[in-house]
This record gives C-alpha cells, sequence and structure tokens, in this order.
C-alpha cells in the first residue's frame, strides 16, 4: 500500500464526488441537460477513482475491475463529453447524440459484466490501473469499446471547452468563462497524458493526472459559472475642480 496508488486515487474520487454535488445543486436551480450530463460524468469519474484506490489497497477483485473498467476506462469521458453536446448543439443533435450513447453504454455494461476475465492478472501486483487497462478481459470486441467512446469523448469535452473558450475570447465578452473553459479543457486531457506517461514507465503519472483534471475541470466550472466584478474605472479630477 503506497501513497501513490491509494491516497491519490481516492483523493480523486472524493474531489470528483465533491464536484458533482456542486454540478447536481446548480441542476436544481439553473436546469439543463447539460448539467445533469456533467454531474453523472463526474459520479462515473469518482467510481473509477474509487475503485483504483480500492486497487492500490487490496487489489482487484472481478467486481471492482468491472465497475473500474465501465465507469473509468469507457463511459465517464463520453457522458462527460454528451453534457458539452447539450450546451453547444442544437437540441435534435443532442438527443440523438444521447439515444446512441445512452444505447452504447446500456450494450458496454453488458459487454464489461459477462466479459471473462484473466484471473492472473486481475491477482498481479505489478499492474497499475492505466498498464492493467483491459489486458485482464479476455473476451473479444469488449476493449475495443474503449478508444471508441473515449474518442467520442475527448472531441466534446475538450473540443467544446476549447471552442466555447475561443468564441468568448474573441467577441472580448464575459472573460470568467474564457478563463474556465481553459482550465476544463486542460483538466479532461489531464489523465490522458497521465495514463500515457504511466504505460511509458511513470506509475504515479496516471493518478496525480486524474487528480489534477479533476482539480481543474472543478476550478473551470467554478469560475465559469462565477462573473468576475468589473473594475469600475475612477473618475479623474478635472483641471479647475
Amino acid at each position: 500500500m503506497t501513497f501513490v496508488n491509494t491516497t491519490l486515487p481516492f483523493l480523486s474520487s472524493a474531489i470528483s464526488f465533491i464536484f458533482a454535488y456542486f454540478v447536481f445543486m446548480r441542476y436544481a436551480t439553473k436546469k439543463g441537460n447539460h448539467l445533469l450530463l456533467w454531474g453523472i460524468g463526474m459520479i462515473f469519474y469518482g467510481i473509477g477513482g474509487f475503485c483504483e484506490g480500492f486497487y492500490g489497497a487490496f487489489g482487484w477483485n472481478p467486481l471492482v475491475y468491472r465497475l473500474w473498467y465501465l465507469f473509468g476506462a469507457i463511459l465517464v469521458a463520453a457522458w462527460l463529453g454528451q453534457g458539452t453536446v447539450y450546451l453547444l448543439a442544437k437540441k435534435n443533435w443532442a438527443n440523438t447524440l444521447m439515444a446512441i450513447l445512452f444505447l452504447g453504454s446500456i450494450y458496454g455494461a453488458y459487454k464489461v459484466f459477462t466479459a471473462q476475465l484473466d484471473p492472473n492478472l486481475l491477482t498481479s501486483s505489478v499492474h497499475t490501473g492505466s498498464e492493467l487497462s483491459g489486458h485482464a478481459i479476455i473476451t473479444p470486441g469488449v476493449r475495443t469499446l474503449t478508444p471508441i467512446f473515449n474518442l467520442y469523448g475527448t472531441a466534446t469535452l475538450v473540443g467544446g471547452a476549447v471552442y466555447s473558450a475561443w468564441i468568448f475570447f474573441r467577441k472580448r465578452v464575459l472573460l470568467h468563462r474564457t478563463i474556465g473553459n481553459i482550465l476544463i479543457a486542460v483538466g479532461a486531457i489531464a489523465p490522458a497524458f497521465g495514463g500515457a506517461f504511466s504505460r511509458m514507465g511513470v506509475p504515479a503519472a496516471l493518478y496525480i493526472g486524474e487528480v489534477l483534471g479533476a482539480v481543474l475541470m472543478f476550478i473551470g466550472f467554478q469560475r465559469a459559472t462565477t462573473p468576475m466584478k468589473e473594475l469600475v474605472p475612477v473618475a479623474q479630477p478635472v483641471a479647475g475642480d
């Protein structure tokens, strides 16, 4: 049991659940499908982090591994990205993509929970979550779901945040949303960079990336939804007054 593979994932999970609470609170007052989807996506993020922390403390078991793979490896990015789709796209397009994502998620859950697992990899202590990835799944076709969902999630979440930041910056309005969207975009790609470095032999990078991702997206959301106070110019004295 180490700080890296237990405390950091549990911290990431806690931050994600707190973030989800704030999003759902805003949804309760403001409504908006984008808020509902972001809240659900952060719940998935928290489940993934909790499962990684459980792995660090006790090792994998089939149920925890399946939960981690479904929510942490497959669904989280896509559901967060779908929230951004509802924010930026026309309602008909957003509803159509949501229907496809929902059906795809059910199919993914079925495939993950009926897949055959390699018990030797599940009991191995040499793998981090990123290194193990879907390799413990023996059943063909399950691991191919991950890049499909993640590509959609990354394109919509990161792309949508960057697009929104550029629009607000170009129009020189709502600076807080420009800053917030930049932070969300950086936070969204942080786990991907962490996973890449983990596979290159830096195991701690995954968990650091996930914590940074949760923190930056949380701060970005708070910044984007909290208007900045505008500076009121002070009247200069006129000669002769």
